[in-house]
């Protein structure tokens, strides 16, 4: 029977009667087992899907696992079961499966980059605390407890407010009952008004910023008053298991009618969990959130909100709005009884919130020399501007760059191969895995290295580039194999061995130079469609976001040709740019209503009806590219000649190997 294991999207064939912890095993699927299987831990908990996957040729039933026995019935270990989840130990498969792995229950758990900048940010804070006395109750008073609090505020504080908000007023009379208490105040175009009330002192309210990613949800936990990040944590996003990229989640719901609710369901879990999460870390509970703001591109915008997103999968794709979304948090399913929601603008129906975020934080709009702002995901959005005009863009350039549909590929987790070093004589490489601070070269490196992530793929096709062993065209060099052993054949092509231990042996395939060419073309030709549409200004200015662009390395990203040629230290990684932003739109009234103006201002370039993007597109498949010059590059770097690639001779014949 088959069974398919999301997100990794692993798959095979195991026996009847097989246990899903034994398949994973077999299958090399990433499942945490601390007890062995013997049912005590509850590390080894998936989720069963049903549905029919036409993608593996899989229906996956509630009948294709065995029916919950005594081990589950009887388990009472330090982790609960979670709804909906079976232990793998003690499941067996009956039939056909489509098997999800929580985040939870992997060993190698993603990496997840989590810094934010906020240089320079200063604090206009939408909420304030305001701790008030107030006078006990008498028979025959004519007042209320909504009264008394908005006089108390006006006498000790010099608050005049418009009114308690709905939601405090059943917690209202406990909570001023003691004659002591804490008021959040709110103030914004609506007016000013008591948002939350608790007993006593409170001096530390809260908001979390988000950014909602198509692989990675990251999320900041910020002290309302401060400005200080209190915590960070992110998770992948649980929509993986329908889809790795955005147009398959797209296509997900619309082979499956309602599929929009499913999708909406689990990112809002997840996020509810987030949260969770960054609260039990600062120790504070779920009625000091007072404010979450959201961003994300404009699918992930569409299904936190509920919105079907179907209508972005077509031209001219129309968003349901673009404006900015205000709310509250129960409105999109997560457990804040107190908190506003804020989602950010989007621009276009392919250039979303995220982006609006990223140029709030980065000030493309505010600068005098052009920026070009590009981050990298699933699906590239690219800004270019200065002070007097932006311009942008999305460009879809699939998941290879995350290290999907790659023979060695993996997302950024422990073990991932992810800088890479040839030595252009003996063609010899030198890795450093995540995980491990030492190069393989060097005493102390003990990675157990299991494929390679975003980074590492980049830095290895361009060393090789750079060695002569990939042509410009992007065919690996048959003839490379007279100089290394590492040059090996491939069935009708060549391959590169990277990487060989024991079972593990990381090759690096045409196949695999190819998914990387198609993606960056598709980068690089929405880059350039961009820079045509605003004029060819000179750009010596570029910033790489996200979580992959942040690990990325300049000298590299420019002989690949990700980015136009410019002075090498003019390009410069920035991090999560959407989530910098994200935080600054919590934090600030003043730099949420700059972000809603730079949104607005922007000149959208829809690269998906753009007939001269093919021909940008063809151009930019070369190493670093087929027309463009690359003077800066070359003053770093010594570049191959433009040879066709050649195919060895067998030993004895003066023909080429067929």
């Amino acid at each position: 029977m088959r069974v398919v294991f999301t997100p990794s999207g692993l798959s095979g064939t195991v026996p009847a009667g097989t246990t899903v912890l034994d398949a994973a095993r077999l299958l090399g699927a990433d499942i945490d087992s601390v007890c062995g299987g013997r049912g005590v831990c509850g590390h080894c908990q998936v989720a069963p899907t049903e549905g029919s996957f036409p993608k593996w040729g899989v229906t996956s039933g509630d009948d294709s696992l065995s029916p919950v026995g005594p081990t589950e019935l009887l388990y009472d270990g330090r982790r609960p079961l979670a709804d909906g989840c079976r232990l793998g130990c003690a499941a067996v498969l009956c039939g056909d499966a489509v098997v999800d792995v929580p985040a939870e229950s992997q060993v190698h758990r993603q990496v997840v980059r989590k810094s934010v900048d906020v240089t320079g940010l200063v604090v206009d804070p939408l909420v304030s605390l305001a701790y008030v006395e107030l006078p006990a109750a008498a028979l025959g008073d004519a007042g209320s407890a909504a009264g008394t609090l908005m006089m108390a505020l006006r006498t000790q504080h010099d608050l005049s407010l418009d009114h308690v908000t709905i939601g405090v007023l059943p917690r209202l009379q406990a909570a001023v009952a003691g004659g002591r208490a804490t008021a959040a105040v709110r103030t914004d175009a609506s007016g000013r008004r008591v948002v939350a009330v608790w007993p006593g002192f409170v001096d530390v309210a809260v908001g979390v910023a988000v950014d909602v990613g198509s692989t990675t949800i990251a999320a900041h936990l910020c002290d309302l008053a401060t400005g200080e990040v209190l915590a960070s944590a992110g998770r992948m996003n649980p929509q993986i298991r329908f889809g790795e990229d955005l147009m398959s989640r797209v296509s997900y719901v619309m082979m499956h009618p309602g599929g929009e609710r499913d999708l909406t369901a689990a990112v809002r879990r997840a996020l509810d969990e987030l949260i969770g999460e960054l609260l039990a870390e600062a120790g504070l509970t779920r009625d000091r959130v007072l404010d979450v703001v959201a961003v994300g591109n404009p699918i992930m915008h569409h299904l936190l909100l509920g919105i079907d997103p179907t209508a972005l999968g077509t031209a001219p794709f129309t968003l349901a709005t673009a404006a900015a979304v205000h709310g509250r948090a129960t409105d999109v399913g997560l457990d804040l009884p107190w908190a506003a929601l804020y989602v950010g603008p989007c621009i276009a129906g392919h250039v979303g919130a995220d982006t609006a975020a990223a140029m709030l934080a980065e000030g493309p709009h505010r600068g005098d020399a052009m920026q070009l702002l590009v981050d990298i995901g699933t699906n590239a959005e690219i800004v270019l501007g200065d002070r007097h005009g932006q311009w942008a863009a999305s460009s879809p350039t699939g998941p290879a760059f995350e290290g999907a549909q790659l023979s060695c590929g993996q997302r950024a987790t422990v073990g991932a191969v992810e800088r890479v070093r040839i030595d252009p004589a003996t063609l010899e490489p030198r890795l450093k895995a995540i995980g491990c601070a030492a190069w393989s070269d060097e005493i102390g490196f003990d990675a157990a290295v299991t494929g390679v992530c975003g980074s590492g793929i980049v830095e290895v096709i361009a060393e090789l580039f750079l060695a002569g062993v990939i042509a410009a065209d992007g065919t690996i060099d048959g003839a490379a194999a007279e100089r290394s052993a590492r040059v090996v054949p491939d069935g009708r092509t060549f391959a590169y061995v990277l990487h060989e231990a024991g079972p593990t042996r990381l090759l690096i395939t045409q196949n695999d130079v190819r998914a990387i060419q198609l993606a960056k073309a598709a980068l690089r030709a929405g880059i350039d469609l961009v820079i045509e549409r605003a004029g060819h200004p000179v750009v010596t200015d570029v910033r790489l976001a996200g979580a992959f662009g942040a690990h990325l390395d300049p000298r590299h990203t420019m002989v690949l040709g990700l980015v136009p040629d410019c002075p090498l230290d003019g390009v410069r990684a920035v991090g999560n740019a959407a989530g910098a932003g994200a935080v600054r739109a919590l934090l600030s009234a003043a730099e949420r209503a700059e972000m809603e103006a730079a949104a607005g201002g922007v000149v959208k370039v829809e690269t998906a009806t753009e007939p001269r993007f093919q021909e940008l597109f063809v151009a930019a498949m070369a190493f670093p590219h087929a027309t463009a010059p690359s003077p800066h590059l070359a003053g770093h770097v010594r570049l191959p000649q433009r040879t066709a690639a050649r195919r060895p001779r067998r030993k004895g014949s003066g023909r080429d190997r067929p």
